[in-house]
């Protein structure tokens, strides 16, 4: 186990994965409940047919109900410049401080800056807009909606904790995420984790791979889940022993 982050290979190896192995994978550390440190269902992927995201949380606030003092633009430079206070890829997560959401946190605009700079995603417990121009960036957004006008925006505060979908962020946080959802990733785990979902596969394969083969019984099926079975308890004291 490390606290050190990810390597671009393990990134990458990481985004392989879809979200609901990657949270199973976590489970068999026992490092926290198995209710928590995922988002809940307000958080929606808006362009699910897109891959999956991982990356570090680059935190912020958000709102639009009421005018502020200033450019509202400016605190988005510095957003980005505090891209380079975490590791790399970053990915944009917003708390919308205005309960219900006033106005979109994001646009095409908006989007399109966070790309230039590195980001991997965004996702906001507020809403988004400019739909068409992101998709076309194939940029994945996670979002609580949408609606139509970017209202009095503004980012009181970056690089802050927030709470989105249930969860508590900390800037730095490792994230991953599809169109099953977002889940946080312990960072003293995360190595393990992005090299262990393989062989959580494999176990998993065994039962659909049964099931796929036709002329199925319940006494075939019981064995193939004994066998999965096994190979996950495997799994889970082999991660066990690491030090």
């Amino acid at each position: 186990m490390r606290n050190a982050p990810l390597s671009e290979k393990e990134i990458e190896l990481l985004r392989q994965y879809d979200t609901p192995t990657v949270c199973n994978v976590i489970e068999l550390f026992g490092v926290r409940p198995m209710s928590a440190g995922y988002m809940n269902r307000r958080i929606q992927p808006y362009f699910p047919e897109l891959p999956p995201i991982a990356g570090y949380a680059a935190t912020a606030t958000f709102r639009s109900a009421a005018p502020a003092r200033g450019d509202t633009y400016a605190s988005l430079e510095q957003q980005v410049a505090a891209f380079s206070q975490i590791p790399s890829p970053p990915i944009v997560v917003f708390q919308d401080l205005d309960d219900p959401p006033a106005a979109a946190t994001f646009g095409e605009i908006i989007c399109s800056t966070y790309k230039a700079f590195g980001a991997a995603g965004l996702i906001t417990s507020g809403a988004g807009r400019d739909l068409d121009q992101v998709h076309a960036l194939r940029f994945p957004v996670f979002t609580n909606g949408t609606i139509c006008a970017h209202g009095y925006r503004h980012i009181p505060s970056i690089h802050i904790a927030v709470q989105v979908g249930g969860v508590t962020v900390h800037p730095g946080d490792l994230l991953h995420g599809d169109c099953n959802g977002v889940t946080t990733v312990p960072l003293d785990i995360a190595s393990d984790v992005v090299h262990a979902c393989e062989q959580y596969v494999q176990a998993e394969a065994v039962v659909l791979q049964y099931l796929r083969e036709g002329d199925v019984t319940v006494k075939g099926l019981a064995e193939a889940t004994a066998e999965s079975r096994r190979m996950i308890d495997a799994l889970r004291e082999k991660l066990a022993l690491k030090p």
